[in-house]
């Protein structure tokens, strides 16, 4: 088994841990209806993203199988 010939030095080995840090999600408002999503996707309330509708969400299924009974 290898083993270390030297101490590593606390500045060598912050170096490497530099990027163990807990991600923090950034959150923001939807334009249309002012619900907290995270920043960069599809807002699960209405169902758009950029003002483009991309998901039908569960009130407008809804609706569909009323209309159609």
């Amino acid at each position: 088994m290898p083993v270390p010939k030297r101490k590593t030095a606390r500045s060598g080995r912050r170096a490497r841990r530099s990027h163990w840090k807990p991600f923090i999600a950034t959150w923001t408002f939807c334009p249309r209806c002012n619900e907290p999503i995270l920043a960069h996707s599809v807002c699960q309330n209405c169902g758009y993203y950029k003002g483009k509708k991309l998901i039908i969400t569960k009130e407008e299924k809804e609706l569909e199988k009323e209309m159609s009974k």
